[in-house]
């Protein structure tokens, strides 16, 4: 399984979760998308930074090669995935925390 599949496989998990699982519904909500425009630009700036100073190299055999501030496509699928399951894990537990409290 190359970098790209993992990429694609990690967005589906993180929407199944969200929207069937935690039932958090994140990606369903405004806000998810206004905190997700802020936080790309500095995801974009982190993977230059990392790409640009060979902290991070990607095998071109393991993406799909378009790149994105020197970082591939995938990074941004991986980066989505992960905030989509921070932010409704984030919600799905803090739920549970209210309902214990009343």
């Amino acid at each position: 399984m190359i970098y790209s599949d993992i990429a694609l496989n990690a967005v589906m998990l993180a929407v199944v979760l969200d929207l069937f699982v935690l039932r958090s519904q994140m990606i369903t909500r405004g806000i998810f998308w206004v905190s997700y425009g802020l936080i790309l630009p500095f995801q974009l700036l982190t993977n230059w930074w990392l790409t640009s100073k060979n902290i991070v190299m990607y095998s071109p055999g393991q993406i799909i090669g378009r790149r994105l501030a020197g970082a591939p496509i995938e990074d941004l699928l991986f980066g989505f995935s992960m905030i989509v399951l921070t932010l409704s894990l984030w919600d799905f537990f803090a739920k549970r925390v209210k309902a214990k409290e009343l």
